[in-house]
């Protein structure tokens, strides 16, 4: 009798372990595609978003899909998210949008994100260390973090003229975390359907009998060979815990492909520069929320000029240079030495090559805040522009040494080095690899990378 109900017991406990089991892999998978600041929806984050929640069903996670979310949402959403972990269980978010990196921290933004300064950032951002160590407090053995939001975005734009890319993350013991391009470097943005970093990635989810961290590692070496190392997601593995996307292992894993690629040798373009984009409609600029919310503002206070330059910089990075102008003319006119407003038109200008009265602005921009890297960036693509190269190359040196990350002030520099009659292959390089689409943005100001 005793015997009997030992092994009644031992059946009963294997029965609530599998249980446990089956509801111990937890997924939060978020699609941010509808930002209404953005041109465009993002159409391949709906699509992605999809498959990854397909795929991660099918290995067996409780699944919560939410698409387009708010701040007000995206809290709520964490918050249900961080109810249902269990001591033990595994964690798995993925997030498909726009993040910002600020201060060494990188910040997923819902649609309703308002961001116009680096303190924005944080306020209406979420920050990915805080999830990491919020699901580990909660109790889960596992956590993973699959980030496809590596992109130039329009926040960024408008208070930096570089992208800044994602932080490293400060993750718990027992992580996984994925980026889909390299710390401080976007991936190229387009209106595709599907994106190439999930397709990677559901792929070898869907191998069998590969740990995790491999499926992630081979994920990493897909896009890099498809891309030619042009975009080389970044990894970063705590994980000590045996764990297979698609089941147990039945056998350790050979750790193929592990070994990061070896740096690229820069190499000369083909002379098929891209190019520049049109610039939008007046039915464009007239449907955009953040223009029609800004001109609410000013129409009912014609002295709000903040929102005056906000909607100088968003006609600027939307390429309506004209309504740019009129409204930095504004600005500075109610004070002609605000730095920022000289350098923005300074920037305008150039782009329409009004390039003498450029240079007057970014020399007075200078001559008020003299270590003003945008303003060093902004004189060095006029003087580009005027072929006035080594005073380019060395207002984008000065620019660079303030801010290395700049992938403007090293393409600028690049094409400035190459009419000079030197490589600036490295430069070209470097840039690209932090900014895919900097040949394009350079195209809309009438600069080709192709050098005669």
């Amino acid at each position: 009798m005793r015997a009997a109900m030992m092994l009644l017991l031992t059946g009963l406990l294997v029965l609530g372990a599998s249980r446990a089991a089956d509801a111990a892999k937890l997924a939060l998978v978020i699609g941010n595609a509808r930002y209404p600041d953005n041109e465009f929806v993002l159409n391949d984050v709906a699509n992605d978003t999809q498959d990854v929640t397909e795929e991660l069903k099918r290995d067996g996670f409780v699944v919560d899909r939410q698409n387009n979310l708010t701040a007000d949402a995206m809290r709520q959403a964490l918050d249900r998210f961080y109810a249902r972990i269990e001591r033990g269980a595994v964690a798995l978010i993925f997030f498909d949008g726009f993040a910002i990196q600020s201060n060494l921290h990188t910040y997923l933004l819902p649609v309703d994100a308002q961001i116009w300064t680096e303190p924005d950032v944080a306020r209406d951002g979420f920050s990915l260390d805080t999830i990491l160590a919020e699901m580990n407090t909660r109790g889960a053995a596992i956590k993973i973090a699959l980030i496809d939001a590596s992109r130039r975005n329009p926040f960024e734009r408008r208070f930096r003229r570089y992208s800044a890319g994602l932080a490293p993350a400060i993750a718990p013991s027992n992580s996984l975390v994925l980026y889909s391009a390299a710390l401080g470097a976007v991936a190229a943005s387009g209106k595709t359907e599907h994106g190439l970093f999930v397709a990677e990635l559901l792929r070898e989810m869907r191998a069998p009998n590969i740990s995790a961290e491999q499926a992630l590692t081979n994920t990493k070496n897909g896009v890099v060979a498809a891309t030619k190392r042009e975009q080389v997601p970044w990894l970063s593995s705590s994980l000590t815990t045996e764990f297979s996307f698609a089941g147990p292992l039945a056998q350790p894993p050979d750790n193929k492909g592990d070994a990061t690629p070896a740096k690229p040798e820069p190499q000369k373009p083909a002379c098929d520069a891209p190019q520049a984009e049109p610039p939008p409609s007046a039915d464009d600029l007239a449907r955009d929320p953040v223009i029609a919310d800004l001109s609410r503002k000013i129409a009912a206070n014609a002295n709000d000029i903040v929102s005056r330059y906000k909607r100088g910089q968003v006609y600027a990075i939307k390429r309506a240079h004209g309504l740019a102008m009129q409204d930095f003319d504004v600005v500075i006119r109610k004070n002609p030495r605000d730095a920022q407003a000289l350098n923005n038109r300074c920037w305008t200008r150039a782009a329409t090559g009004d390039l003498q009265w450029a240079l007057t602005d970014c020399n007075l921009a200078l001559q008020i805040d003299p270590g003003l890297s945008d303003a060093l960036d902004s004189r060095g693509l006029v003087n580009l522009k005027l072929g006035r190269n080594a005073e380019a190359i060395k207002d984008y040196t000065d620019a660079i040494q303030r801010n290395p990350r700049s992938s403007s002030s090293l393409f600028g520099r690049g094409i400035a080095t190459r009419k000079s009659g030197g490589d600036g292959a490295t430069d070209i390089a470097s840039a690209k690899s932090m900014n895919p689409d900097i040949a394009k943005e350079f195209a809309g100001y009438g600069v080709s990378e192709c050098v005669p």
